[in-house]
This record gives structure tokens, C-alpha cells and sequence, in this order.
């Protein structure tokens, strides 16, 4: 069994003081009930309005050497995995990212492919999608925010043997929670949200962080003004079943073979 832990908390902008505080006490909060995956919100070391490329660049950093990335280190030292979201700085300019470490090592860095509304402006999109990322031998994959919109990522994240999906967020839209429903359902995995609370430059952030299950029954679910972490214990071995019927898998009845043109129907959209 694995201890899932999802944590809200409410980044400001022009705060990383005051954010670093209330990521460490979600990090306490978590060390004392034993959570061995951690996911944390998206872009807690920055907060999410920025009202120009300055600010962007003033609330980033460079992973793993950076501030809030080193004290992610640090708390995963102790046989522990945390992910969470990262204005990242990097020669090429900012990447919206999803730092992940484990027992005290930099295991990944996933960077936002699917921008939503002003993050085009600010951060450059991600290339890759997410590695799958072993620990105590389960499997996980990241998606960040707005990539709950495209059910390809998460689809090639279950193909790969993607049993979790790690979700840093900051939730806008009402409907967004049960977005991730529907990902466990159409590929048998668990997700687990971690979203952000709070009202930032006029605009109220969702919350509803929660943890969802291969049949799409939601485990737990935080509030919208939350601050905490939340957790559940889940054996995702349970995810490595794909059989809807004795006669359906819900990943070996595809027709990948009649999908080519998906892609080309889009792109000439």
C-alpha cells in the first residue's frame, strides 16, 4: 500500500517568504502522517497572476538548484516522493513545470505542454511528455493543470504503465475536477489533484484538490479554502487491471489502426 497525499495552499506573488512558509508546514503536515507521495500545487514558489514578463522572471528559479526545489529535496530524503509546480527559469527563457523528487534525488522534471490563457505569454511549452517515474515500485506520470483537457497525455501515460497521475493544479473552472473522473475511467488509473486556494488579482482560485480511483470514485476531496494536505492510503498495483468485462480491456480494444488521422484532422483545424 502507498500513502497519497495531495496539499493546498495559497502561493502570492511577490511573497516567496511567505509561500515557502506554507509549503514547509504542507510538507510537516505531511512528514507527520507518514504520506509517501506528495503532490503539491502548480507554481507555489511564484504564485499564477503576473502582470508582465518581469515578475515572471523575478519569481523563478532554476531545478533542482533552486530554492524551493532544494528544500523539496531535502523533505524527500526520508524514503519520500514529492512533485509540485515550478516557475521554472532555464537559459531558454520560463517553463511552467512539475519538479519531482525522491529519497533526496532530483527524479524528473516535467514541463507544461498545454498552456492555458496567459501562460502563453509568460512561459515557453513543454516538449516531452512526462517519464514515467518509478518509485517503491509503483509507477507514476505527471500532468500539470490544463493538460486534464487533452485525454491523449494521460492516455500515453497509461500506455506506458502509468498507474498514478500526479496533477499539481491551480483550478479555475468548476468542471475541472471532474475532468479527472473521467481520466481514471477511460484508463483504469488513479489520479491525485493537488490544487491551489485563494484569490489573487481579482480572480478566486477552485481548490478542490482530491484523489480519484480506476472505477472514477473520487477518495478524498479538500474544499475551496482548505489549507492543508489531505491523504489516502491505495494500493496502485489495483491500476495494472484493465479488464472492464472478461471480454474487454480497457487499453488492448483500442484501434489505433483507425486513429491515424487524429492528429491530421487537428492539425489542419
Amino acid at each position: 500500500m502507498l500513502r497519497l497525499g495531495v496539499g493546498q495552499m495559497e502561493p502570492v506573488v511577490h511573497d516567496q517568504d511567505g509561500n515557502m512558509e506554507k509549503m514547509r508546514e504542507l510538507l510537516s503536515s505531511a512528514a507527520k502522517e507518514d504520506v509517501d507521495v506528495l503532490v503539491l500545487p502548480e507554481l507555489l514558489n511564484s504564485g499564477y497572476f503576473f502582470e508582465n514578463q518581469e515578475e515572471a522572471i523575478e519569481m523563478s528559479e532554476q531545478i533542482p538548484g533552486g530554492r524551493f526545489s532544494s528544500e523539496l529535496k531535502k523533505w524527500s530524503k526520508k524514503n519520500r516522493m514529492v512533485v509540485a509546480g515550478i516557475d521554472e527559469k532555464t537559459e531558454e527563457g520560463l517553463y511552467n513545470s512539475a519538479a519531482v523528487f525522491g529519497n533526496g534525488k532530483h527524479l524528473a522534471t516535467y514541463r507544461k505542454i498545454h498552456l492555458f490563457d496567459a501562460e502563453k505569454i509568460w512561459f515557453l511549452p513543454g516538449q516531452e511528455v512526462s517519464p514515467i517515474i518509478n518509485f517503491k515500485n509503483y509507477r507514476f506520470g505527471v500532468i500539470i493543470c490544463y493538460d486534464w483537457a487533452f485525454p491523449e497525455l494521460s492516455r500515453i501515460l497509461a500506455l506506458n504503465g502509468a498507474q498514478v497521475i500526479l496533477h499539481p493544479a491551480n483550478l479555475l473552472l468548476s468542471y475541472c475536477p471532474r475532468a479527472m473522473i473521467t481520466r481514471s475511467i477511460e484508463n483504469w488509473i488513479f489520479t491525485a489533484t493537488a490544487s491551489r486556494i485563494g484569490v489573487e488579482r481579482g480572480t478566486k482560485f477552485l481548490g478542490f484538490s482530491q484523489v480519484t480511483d480506476p472505477r472514477g470514485h473520487i477518495l478524498l476531496q479538500m474544499d475551496a479554502s482548505e489549507h492543508g494536505v489531505a491523504w489516502v492510503d491505495v494500493d496502485p498495483a489495483v491500476a495494472d487491471e484493465k479488464m472492464i468485462t472478461k471480454q474487454n480491456n480497457v487499453l488492448k480494444d483500442r484501434r489505433p489502426e483507425l486513429y491515424g488521422s487524429l492528429a491530421e484532422i487537428l492539425h489542419k483545424e
